[in-house]
């Protein structure tokens, strides 16, 4: 074949026959990448779902920790599993905080139906007896509520 063959305008090498071996080239000056003792390896892997919420939390702790994602959750859930005494206790707390606030929005739902009730009465001109007890109930639902959401903040 006479003249340069030119693919993209870069010369292409021509083979010695049809087929045949290539010129030799010299090895681009690579660093070998360091590889993990196999011990130490991570052969398994496991899917995650999360919501936008989580994965903007878990991506921005993942940054601040200078690690890549995987590596962050797999390290977190490392720590939690090598103590366990103390992560089935934030979990427990954090059931029983949910269950608290769910028992506190259903006694607020009562005293919101009480205090309709009382409201009725009031525009009627009566004075309904049960107007204290009911002040109170509200009382101690508000109570109830911020001390449980003083709690969910404290967890943070």
């Amino acid at each position: 074949m006479a003249g340069p063959d030119r693919h993209q305008e870069v010369p292409a090498r021509q083979a010695a026959t049809e087929g045949g071996s290539q010129p030799e080239e010299k090895p681009s000056p690579r660093k070998p990448r360091a590889t993990k003792k196999t011990s130490r390896k991570r052969d398994y892997v496991c899917s995650v779902r999360l919501n936008d919420d989580e994965k903007t939390q878990l991506a921005a702790a993942a940054r601040a920790t200078r690690t890549s994602l995987p590596a962050f959750l797999a390290r977190s859930g490392l720590a939690a599993a090598r103590d366990l005494d103390s992560t089935a206790a934030a979990i427990a707390g954090h059931r029983e905080l949910v269950t608290e606030l769910f028992a506190a929005r259903r006694h607020l739902g009562q005293v919101g139906n009480n205090l309709n009730q009382i409201a009725r009465a009031l525009n009627t001109g009566a004075h309904p007896a049960e107007l204290d007890t009911v002040v109170a109930a509200v009382q101690r639902a508000v109570s109830r509520v911020q001390a449980a959401t003083d709690r969910l903040l404290d967890q943070r």
